[in-house]
């Protein structure tokens, strides 16, 4: 690794006349060198310390490195208003960035999350010196896999982290008593309102961040359009860049990540990378699990491997395109491509699926006439369902759900033990089939590995607004040789709160209903060839 000079700090005007500040970390020597780029909504003194090494590692590797502050935020001026000005001031920073003294004239970006997702909003400005980037967990059609999931509002998340921002907006306008106030609401924030969707902070809320805007524009509104990367993906694939996605098996925007490597891989380089991990840290260390040495993060050397390829012009790495990690096998799995559901598994039972975990089944033929049943499954508002451990739950990850699958509001469906190890990869879809007098419900629906110890540690989860007929639901991904003994697990409920605000059963929407509108519901799920699971298996070399 080289020497480094100290660090400065320098300052850049926008198009528009709006002064950022940036951080900048760079080798000794005459370069010239490339330069990586990290527009952060946090205080660029936080830098890269949630997941990444510190950014005078990266300059050791030969890079200029660059920590800027985004507009409104830390030391630059303007308004934050969330991902509004990412493009153009993101574009306008690369411009400035490639002539910087030194600059080879190639730029990189990294950074994952919001800094993530404003690499690509940047991209589709075409900005001409941005050669490469490596978004890591990040949203990609905002409405779909950020703000809502399948059409339900994230309301736990969307609070959590519109508190989170507000808070700091709050102190940077020196309103220190409403920074104390939204401090103390990211510690217990209570969802027992009347509006579930209105904590007792909303007018905080409304007055310092985004969530008014975010709960009260439904998706498909062209306002997701204005900031989401995929409605510039025409202009992403104009440009080009080498690109090195970045997820979790558990990572609440996996499936941001996964469509975009889906729609960015047709039109340029392209890798995927997805570990065993939350939305960070990034360790071997995952829920109730240890899933070995493996799983600790690599993906600083993986980033300076694909930048020196891309910004240095060295040579060709010969990877992958997919490197997913097996939480089974406790180890990488090298792909193709990444793999969608193939395989059809049918859930039944004999009525008794949601009083005992023995009842149900889940089997890959379709079950015979007599054995085809509708299993109940009832919603009680005074006490639904919650998350536990996977994608929704805190914390988040395999954590053994085998009591909240014992809950009489839950549907489980067991497959038989497995035979011979074998390999599971890729996305998940399910349809399911309900009767239902109500006119509409929430559908939570999680796959899960149950061991031969009997521990059910959830895999992949997807939710959904659903109405009486055919819901089709669009299922994160996972990566899992299970071995030989072990068993699939379908579980069904029809409620993950407060992840999700209770769905009150009337066809009123769940985010506007109050605590007196919301009812017990019940539904039929009509087990035959109309409900399903598609699988991801793998066929293995023998």
């Amino acid at each position: 690794m080289v020497a480094l000079k100290a660090r400065r700090t320098e300052a850049m005007l926008t198009r528009d006349g709006i002064r950022l500040v940036a951080d900048i970390w760079e080798p000794k020597g005459n370069g010239p060198f490339p330069v990586l780029l990290m527009r952060q909504a946090y205080g660029r003194r936080i830098g890269t310390s949630l997941c990444y090494a510190p950014p005078e590692w990266y300059a050791r590797h030969g890079y200029i490195v660059v920590m800027q502050d985004v507009r409104g935020r830390g030391d630059s001026g303007g308004e934050f208003v969330l991902f509004e000005h990412e493009a153009e001031d993101g574009a306008d920073t690369i411009a400035w960035a490639a002539t910087l003294p030194r600059s080879n004239g190639r730029v990189g970006m990294f950074g994952f999350s919001f800094q993530g997702s404003n690499q690509l909003l940047a991209a589709g400005e075409k900005p001409e010196a941005l050669k490469a980037i490596a978004p890591a967990m990040i949203g990609w059609q905002l409405d779909r896999d950020w703000a809502y999931e399948n059409g339900a509002f994230a309301m736990r998340a969307n609070v959590g982290w519109a508190t989170q921002l507000a808070a700091e907006t709050a102190r940077l306008k020196g309103d220190y008593e409403a920074q104390q106030i939204l401090f103390a609401a990211s510690r217990g924030t209570s969802f027992n309102g009347r509006q579930p969707t209105v904590p007792a902070h909303d007018a905080l809320l409304a007055k310092y961040s985004h969530y008014s805007r975010w709960r009260d524009t439904p998706p498909g509104d062209a306002y997701w359009d204005e900031i989401s990367p995929a409605s510039r993906l025409n202009d992403i694939a104009k440009l080009a860049p080498a690109v090195l996605l970045i997820g979790g098996w558990y990572d609440s925007h996996l499936p941001g990540t996964l469509e975009a490597y889906r729609a960015l891989s047709l039109h340029m380089p392209t890798r995927l990378i997805v570990g065993p991990w939350a939305h960070f840290p990034w360790d071997r260390h995952i829920g109730d699990v240890d899933v070995g040495n493996d799983a600790i993060t690599d993906i600083d050397q993986q980033q300076v491997k694909f930048f020196d390829q891309w910004l240095k012009s060295e040579p060709e790495q010969q990877a992958a395109p997919v490197r997913l990690f097996d939480m089974g096998a406790c180890q990488w799995q090298d792909l193709q491509d990444l793999p969608e559901g193939n395989t059809q598994a049918f859930p039944y039972g004999n009525g008794r699926a949601a009083i005992d975990t023995r009842d149900g089944a889940l089997a890959l033929t379709v079950p015979d006439d007599e054995l085809v049943l509708s299993e109940s499954l009832t919603l009680d508002p005074w006490r639904p369902a919650g998350p536990c451990g996977g994608s929704f739950g805190f914390p988040g990850g395999p954590v053994d759900r085998a009591r909240t699958d014992a809950r009489s509001d839950v549907l489980t469906f067991t497959t038989a033990p497995q035979e011979t190890d074998r390999l599971l990869a890729g996305t998940l879809t399910g349809c399911f089939e309900f009767e239902s007098e109500y006119e509409s419900f929430d559908l939570h629906a999680t796959l899960s590995r149950v061991d031969r110890h009997g521990k059910v540690h959830p895999l992949a989860e997807g939710y959904a607004l659903a109405k009486p007929g055919q819901t089709f639901l669009l299922m994160r991904g996972t990566c899992l040789t299970l071995q030989k003994g072990e068993r699939l697990r379908l579980s069904l409920s029809l409620a993950c709160f407060p992840v999700f605000p209770v769905n009150p059963g009337t066809g009123d929407s769940p985010i506007t209903a109050t605590l007196d509108q919301q009812q017990v519901t019940t539904v039929h799920l009509r087990c035959g060839s109309g409900t399903y699971l598609l699988l991801p298996w793998l066929k293995q070399e023998s």
